[in-house]
């Protein structure tokens, strides 16, 4: 069975590389003290998560010669009461201990967005809703990767990666273009057939406009719940009755896991949620080398 590990290619381990550096640019004070004595550190999972983020704690701990062992798959819903323990580090107690922060960093982060993500995905089953729940660009700098890993092991969709992902024209593009039908011209002259188009929307003629320029995708942007359902269904219907129905609607804006059922509804292809990955609490681990009897 695939993994979401095998999504990533080599440039992850340049990343963990990068935040090894961070966290230890000088002198390594506390390896002085413990030494290269071999050791066995537990994981332990002290509060209610999802286990996301497994390639990049591994590869913390592979670049620092520890090995490590998990007893659990990533990908589980655990809520413990009180601590479990998911895996086992192997290696000298001062490696051990140079990757211990940003190890944790790492793995806390990633399985609070995997949670935060199950909870929503519970949502959206439990309400019937078959459009795609997504995450945003609102980002982590440096954190990228590993944030929308999170959000695909908790079962929801990434959206564009990057800005190179797809072409999306929110206002100030609009603005500074001159018009919504001369920007997606613009966009559409670079971007040729491979990349899709989506143009923020602020309203149903705007949307109509962007329809009618070629936009692959609306996004009608800080809509209520009860104005969202009105505006999908009305621009649907009306460019059924021409005979175009090429476009997805998306829906973003002040969308969180407590309110996004109020935006559920048949006309709404995509769902996206910057609270997916802003403000999320981490779940916590802690990794405690195991005392020698």
């Amino acid at each position: 069975m695939a993994k979401y590990a095998h999504l990533l290619a080599t440039n992850y381990k340049t990343l963990i590389t990068q935040y090894l550096a961070e966290d230890i640019p000088s002198f390594d004070y506390g390896g002085y003290v413990v030494g290269e004595e071999e050791q066995t550190a537990i994981l332990f999972l002290k509060a209610e998560g999802v286990i996301a983020g497994v390639p990049f704690f591994d590869e913390v701990f592979r670049q620092l010669d520890c090995r490590v062992e998990w007893t659990v798959e990533e990908g589980a819903y655990l809520k413990p009461n009180g601590k479990q323990e998911v895996a086992r580090v192997y290696g000298m107690a001062r490696n051990i201990l140079l990757g211990e922060r940003t190890a944790l960093n790492i793995l806390c982060r990633c399985s609070g967005i995997a949670l935060r993500s199950k909870l929503v995905h519970d949502v959206q089953k439990a309400h019937g809703f078959q459009g795609v729940i997504a995450a945003t660009r609102k980002t982590t700098p440096g954190f990228r990767l590993v944030e929308k890993y999170g959000v695909l092991v908790g079962g929801l969709d990434t959206h564009r990666m990057d800005l190179s992902s797809m072409i999306m024209l929110k206002d100030n593009h609009v603005w500074s273009s001159g018009s919504i039908t001369k920007a997606v011209k613009n966009a559409r002259a670079v971007g040729g057939f491979a990349l899709k188009i989506e143009v923020e929307c602020q309203s149903e003629a705007e949307a109509d406009e962007a329809i009618a320029a070629g936009a692959d995708i609306v996004m009608l942007d800080n809509f209520t719940g009860e104005g969202l359902k009105s505006a999908a269904k009305s621009i649907k219907e009306r460019w059924a009755a021409k005979g175009k129905t090429h476009f997805l609607i998306e829906s973003s804006g002040g969308i969180t896991y407590e309110t996004c059922a109020n935006y559920f509804c048949k006309d709404i292809d995509v769902l996206s949620m910057s609270t997916i990955t802003q403000g999320v609490p981490h779940v916590d681990f802690s990794l405690k080398i195991a005392q020698k009897k």
